[in-house]
């Protein structure tokens, strides 16, 4: 068994449940009546329909080539809607109803889900080069249970009925040989017919949160996020739509992939501190398990019979320990370190040494015991003061530069592509990164901009400097 598979699967089981089921966790709620919203593929034709989603996700990952010994495994993982319907039993017959009420039981009408993880293959570097193309199919299937009166007469009954599905995967791949890598291309293609219809019938038949495990047991994979300079220069982009490939395991391995329909970084880890799946991972856990505590009993009881996963919901949050809820306080964690510092213990461990002055006296050295989170610490940098070196030359406030983005973090970095601009501040930040603050020299509004602090942000990797103003007293010195 792959640990590295077994680490990255406990993120992909978080991406699988993403937005699965929102608080309050109640079938009622306006929120969870719009579901199924990342990696849904629907059914051939749907999408032109307009009551379906496209059919197709695919990307290029980037494969060392080792050659005869490279090889690809794939698994994928996606929810298959299962629904459930409840029918109350009027002579003789089974009329469907939102909601089946006998004695102090209810049962309600509510789209479930069954998990699907398909191994697709294990392929060599002759069987990527050549096209690989596998078919899956996955069966429809009708379960039923007879619910009765407490007289043993029959008073209804809750039927679960999955669609049939079919998939289409298919793998090529090309070398570049300056790069050492295959460019492989994965496409997921969801094949089952549209019978046509609505919204409802089409989403029956979709592969819902629909993402990928990739494994090179021979050899590795190289970030598409952030690739060595080498690799970027012979293959200076990949296409992606609907996916996005990140190197996934724990950090400083390369032999696993995770193919998300969401955008993550590199080595994404679900937070020891997390131990209840609440399906919502923009949410903070403390705020959310407090929020669910709060419901009244009432509430619970619906969640609970909404969704058997909100009902361990539920429980799991009832259960918490004094000693659990504290743990999702939180803890302060060093980045540069790996430290990591207990709020409640008032201990620290694992201090960051900052070298440069102390709470505004100049010349001075931190306190020896100052942790890095230290508010005293921010007196050892002034962006107006600090000063980067890039190609030899000093950059500090007042210094002109081009523009030259390169890192994608935003979109709309583009638009100041080869554009001049003036440096309002030289920026280090606790991972020991730097970051410069511009404002473009063209821009009608670059004054406004810098009285008020609204500044552009770029590494210094990133800028070309033009000519530079006298620094001022240079306090920190960066080579670039």
């Amino acid at each position: 068994m792959n640990p590295n598979l077994e680490l990255a699967r406990a993120v992909a089981d978080a991406v699988l449940y993403e937005g699965y089921l929102l608080y309050p966790y109640r079938g009622s709620s306006t929120k969870n009546r719009s579901r199924w919203q990342f990696g849904v593929l629907g059914p051939c034709g749907a999408l032109e329909s307009g009551h379906g989603e496209a059919s197709a996700m695919s990307t290029e990952i980037l494969l060392e080539d080792v050659g005869e010994r490279t090889r690809l495994g794939m698994y994928l993982r996606f929810l298959q809607i299962q629904r459930r319907l409840v029918q109350r039993a009027e002579g003789g017959r089974f009329v469907p109803v939102d909601v089946l009420t006998v004695g102090s039981s209810e049962w309600l009408a509510w789209d479930e889900a069954v998990e699907h993880e398909e191994q697709i293959g294990e392929f060599d570097r002759a069987d990527l080069l050549a096209g690989v193309t596998v078919y899956r199919d996955f069966a429809a299937g009708v379960e039923t249970e007879s619910v009765h009166a407490d007289d043993g007469r029959p008073a209804g009954r809750v039927v679960r009925r999955r669609e049939w599905l079919s998939a289409r995967i298919t793998l090529s791949a090309r070398p570049i040989e300056a790069a050492g890598v295959l460019v492989v291309t994965l496409r997921v293609e969801n094949t089952t017919p549209d019978p046509g219809g609505d919204k409802t019938t089409a989403i029956a038949r979709s592969l819902i949160a629909t993402h990928a495990l990739v494994t090179a047991p021979e050899s590795g994979f190289v970030s598409t996020t952030d690739p060595p300079a080498a690799v970027a220069a012979a293959v200076p982009r990949t296409a992606h739509d609907r996916c996005w490939p990140v190197l996934a395991g724990p950090e400083g391995q390369n032999d696993v992939l995770l193919l998300a329909p969401i955008i993550l970084y590199d080595h994404p880890v679900i937070a020891p501190e997390s131990t209840v799946a609440l399906f919502d991972s923009t949410e903070i856990d403390e705020i959310l398990t407090l929020r669910v505590l709060t419901l009244t009993d009432d509430e619970k009881a619906e969640a609970r019979r909404t969704d058997p996963r909100a009902a361990e919901i539920i429980d799991r949050c009832e259960a918490m320990t004094p000693e659990q809820m504290q743990q999702l306080h939180g803890v302060l964690r060093d980045p540069s370190s790996g430290g990591v510092r207990d709020p409640s213990s008032g201990g620290v461990r694992d201090r960051r040494t900052v070298d440069a002055t102390s709470l505004g006296a100049p010349g001075g050295e931190p306190p020896a015991d100052a942790p890095w989170w230290d508010p005293g610490v921010d007196g050892s940098v002034s962006p107006e003061l600090d000063s980067v070196v890039i190609a030899g030359v000093p950059v500090s406030k007042g210094s002109i530069v081009t523009v030259h983005p390169s890192r994608r973090a935003d979109a709309q970095d583009l638009f100041s592509a080869g554009r001049r601009a003036r440096v309002t501040g030289v920026f280090f930040d606790v991972d020991g990164a730097t970051h410069v603050s511009v404002v473009l020299l063209d821009d009608p509004a670059a004054d406004l901009h810098e009285w008020y602090g609204r500044y552009l942000y770029f590494s210094p990797d990133e800028l070309e400097p033009i000519a530079a103003t006298e620094p001022g007293r240079v306090r920190k010195e960066v080579q670039q």
